[in-house]
């Protein structure tokens, strides 16, 4: 009878917490998105964008993961050079987005999420897209336009991307220490966290702050010069080059810029920083702008640790907490090299997701942990009621539900690529064939520049596959 009780008591536990969360697959709860998407990115990996889509499957509007679902779908369609379904995902994602902006709704529906999360996980809440995804969101929506012929269309893009990364620096302080105040009301101290977390320096790298994305600005930039817009091209580059001083062809954009505006203070101060401007002869040619995706992001995985959390004159306890990590070493790609009229150039950084994506993490770790630890005392006092009312057996099968579902939140846009390169050249107008080399493989692109135009090549290579577009801006 006893034990008959504390089932249907545990059960109603438990459909009272899923109850409270938003639509969601079983999975969610008791599997990692990261081992759900596995199968996924190894078709993507082959070059099956189709299969590797299949595979994602949908979600339904009103699941906590659809945001990130749309997300995944429009990058797997634009890889298959599918530009209406990737813009339609990205459109639709856009929306989403932007109902989530909407204060007084998220304040109402976030807050009954919660109350499912504090007896389940964090999958139990609405996927909140980091700054740095909304940037590649809307840099993505933009390439898609553009291989749609409507410059107009990606301009748009261009400027929601680079509003995405303004509202950003506003929030970004703010954010950080609202988090670590509440974290620090909690009862747990950052020290703690420090000493058995695992570190996250290699995979962090050199990055500022988790959404200051070069690229996005450097797109940005290709595309308000191929529309005149100089002024605003040479703000875009110079925002780039701050993220990534050391690429050559970023140094070179802003000497040519610069001085084709007149803006003699600004050469003579890049000059300084990056040597003398060398004028190249344009008459009859055109730029030749290739974008490099490389490989694919790596996951979040799941960590559990054991912290004390302050409980008043009752001292310090220790529970177990599940936290999300990016593990080990950044990966080391070879460098994309291009051949023409004798010279080879070679493809210099202007990305690193993997770094973005880990700092993020980083900097979120405070609210995360915060929303663990109301979790872990919640459910502790689940335990310790069945305990009094049903004896040992409520209290294993609480301790069961307990370990089962304490399962960190490991989502994240996990198809886009870990790094983005880019080569810059200019050629003399007319058809050719440019040979690219990169993981051992050469592809040769079939282009046709156009004099004092800009043609952009956007190139992946993942796994075995490599493939490109080329578009005349």
């Amino acid at each position: 009878m006893i034990k008959s009780l504390s089932k249907r008591f545990v059960v109603t536990v438990m459909l009272s917490a899923l109850s409270g969360c938003t639509a969601l697959q079983f999975a969610d709860i008791f599997q990692g998105y990261n081992s759900q998407m596995k199968p996924v990115k190894s078709a993507q990996r082959q070059g099956e964008f189709i299969k590797a889509n299949d595979l994602l499957g949908e979600r339904a509007t009103n699941d906590g993961s659809y945001v990130l679902n749309l997300l995944e779908s429009g990058r797997l369609a634009f890889l298959a050079a599918n530009w209406q379904a990737s813009q339609k995902n990205f459109a639709q994602a856009y929306i989403e987005l932007e109902e989530q902006r909407n204060k007084a709704k998220i304040q109402l529906s976030r807050g009954i999420e919660k109350l499912g999360a504090t007896v389940s996980n964090d999958n139990a809440i609405s996927y909140q897209v980091p700054y740095y995804e909304q940037s590649m969101l809307h840099s993505y929506q933009a390439l898609n336009y553009l291989f749609q012929h409507d410059l107009d269309g990606a301009l748009v893009e261009i400027r929601r991307a680079n509003l995405v990364q303004e509202n950003a620096l506003k929030a970004y302080e703010s954010e950080i220490y609202n988090a670590k105040n509440a974290l620090y009301k909690s009862g747990i101290s950052t020290d703690s966290l420090a000493n058995t977390y695992p570190s996250m320096v290699s995979a962090i790298g050199q990055v500022k702050n988790g959404f200051q994305n070069a690229f996005t600005f450097y797109l940005s930039a290709i595309l308000y010069e191929a529309s005149g817009e100089l002024n605003d091209a040479y703000i875009d580059y110079k925002r780039a080059i701050e993220i990534y001083p050391e690429n050559t062809y970023l140094q070179q954009d802003i000497l040519r810029l610069a001085t084709k505006l007149g803006m003699s203070e600004d050469v003579e101060h890049f000059q300084q920083r990056f040597g003398k401007y060398q004028a190249k002869q344009s008459t009859g040619q055109g730029q030749v702008v290739i974008l490099v995706e490389k490989d694919i992001v790596n996951s979040k995985q799941d960590v559990s640790l054991n912290l004390p959390i302050g409980r008043g004159n009752k001292g310090l306890k220790f529970f177990s907490f599940s936290l999300p990590v990016y593990q080990g070493d950044l990966p080391q790609h070879s460098k994309a090299i291009v051949k023409s009229g004798g010279q080879s150039y070679q493809s210099n950084e202007i990305v690193r997701i993997q770094s973005l994506a880990a700092k993020d993490l980083q900097e979120q770790l405070p609210a995360l942990l915060t929303r663990q630890v109301v979790r872990v005392v919640a459910k502790e006092q689940m335990r310790q009621k069945l305990s009094r009312e049903a004896g040992d057996v409520g209290n294993i099968l609480a301790s069961i539900y307990n370990i089962a579902s304490e399962r960190a939140d490991t989502r994240s846009w996990s198809t886009l690529p870990d790094q983005v390169d880019i080569v810059r050249m200019q050629l003399p107008s007319g058809k050719q064939v440019l040979p690219v080399q990169i993981n051992g493989q050469q592809q040769n692109i079939n282009l046709d520049v156009q004099p004092n135009r800009i043609t952009l090549i956007h190139y992946s290579a993942i796994g075995n596959y490599t493939g490109y577009q080329v578009i005349n801006l």
